[in-house]
């Protein structure tokens, strides 16, 4: 009789030339924090970000092409991951929407991915093929209008989608509007239906959302004016009231700044988000009763813009991806107090956007 044991693999999704290394597999070794690199794969340009399918075994990135005509595309790419060797198999490839893309989701029944284009302001629907590839686009919705700011929202930049807890809707945050858009996913038709919209403070400039835990907030960092908006969620008419907006940025600090990503802990007792230009991670601690943020730390990220970062599974390390400094950085988190510790440890890559640690069964 064999028993299952668990493997904590790391994948790093990169800006890189089609003719180099662009995404990667590394194991992570939770008493020192150390990553060690099993495979790398070329062939993809820019595989900024990446999806991964746990119990499926298969990993997708999106990528960037050029159409007949000579025009910058969207594409993806499907890899079958081997989690006893960290190694990773390439399964298939397909175009996606007419511009570059720099996020990639998928529904909780596997049976789809969605796309956001920043550059060309839309959200693609794609099949996944029954052997787990990337199929064929089944939709796209094209954002219009534009925001306050001059020069960051000039038209859409649709940032990132994530479903909600129960996988009812998807919300699109779209950084040129000002806005989350929510949708429905008709599977049966493979179509996405706008159902409704919340508007964020002008000026804000939303990139990635964060559910909490309890289903009963909900949580958006705002790349523009670098703060956090708390929202109350409510999940049968999917709606976002918004609770509170904070600032990510330590009091006094006057230099340029961008935010990038967003994590809630497991327990849903803190939140995380990084600030590009202070390069740090903010800690808050966050009130179940009410959603409201209360500030507990800024820690260095110990390089050059913070792209992506992301817990372990049980949440006792942070890994945080420095797209100038080329590396990724592991931290400890105290988990009662939500504090963050350097490891000491980090990786040399280059460029990296995107750290997804999971753990496998082997």
């Amino acid at each position: 009789m064999t028993t299952n044991t668990q493997r904590l693999l790391v994948f790093a999704g990169s800006y890189a030339e089609a003719e180099g290394s662009g995404v990667y597999s590394y194991s992570f070794d939770e008493q020192s924090g150390q990553l060690t690199l099993l495979d790398q794969v070329d062939g993809l340009k820019n595989p900024t970000f990446l999806n991964v399918d746990v119990k499926g075994g298969r990993l997708y990135s999106i990528a960037e092409t050029v159409s007949a005509e000579g025009a910058k595309i969207g594409e993806a790419a499907a890899y079958e991951i081997h989690p006893d060797t960290g190694k990773l198999t390439f399964l298939n490839r397909a175009n996606t929407v007419g511009a570059p893309t720099c996020h990639i989701q998928r529904d909780p029944s596997g049976r789809f991915l969605i796309v956001v284009s920043y550059h060309g302001g839309m959200v693609g629907l794609l099949s996944i093929t029954e052997n787990g590839g990337v199929g064929e686009l089944l939709d796209v919705q094209q954002h219009e209008g534009h925001g306050t700011h001059p020069e960051r929202q000039d038209r859409p930049h649709p940032h990132s989608s994530f479903f909600s807890p129960d996988g009812k809707f998807l919300f699109v945050q779209d950084l040129g509007l000002d806005l989350i858009v929510k949708y429905e996913l008709d599977a049966e038709n493979g179509k996405l239906l706008r159902r409704g919209e919340t508007k964020l403070h002008p000026g804000a400039g939303p990139r990635h959302l964060a559910f909490h835990p309890n289903g009963k907030w909900a949580f958006v960092i705002n790349e523009v004016d670098s703060t956090v908006t708390s929202f109350a969620y409510d999940a049968e008419s999917g709606s976002l009231t918004e609770v509170q907006t904070v600032p990510t940025l330590p009091e006094g600090f006057e230099g340029e700044n961008t935010c990038a990503e967003i994590t809630v802990s497991k327990d849903g007792a803190y939140l995380y988000g990084s600030n590009r230009g202070h390069d740090s991670i903010v800690v808050y601690a966050i009130d179940g009763n009410s959603g409201k943020l209360s500030l507990v730390e800024h820690v260095s990220t110990e390089g050059g813009h913070p792209r992506h970062f992301a817990l372990t599974p049980n949440g006792k390390y942070l890994l945080c991806a420095n797209r100038d400094a080329n590396n990724i950085v592991t931290f400890q988190v105290n988990q009662t107090t939500g504090k963050l510790t350097f490891s000491g440890a980090s990786v040399t890559v280059s460029k990296p956007v995107c750290v997804q640690p999971l753990s496998f069964n082997v």
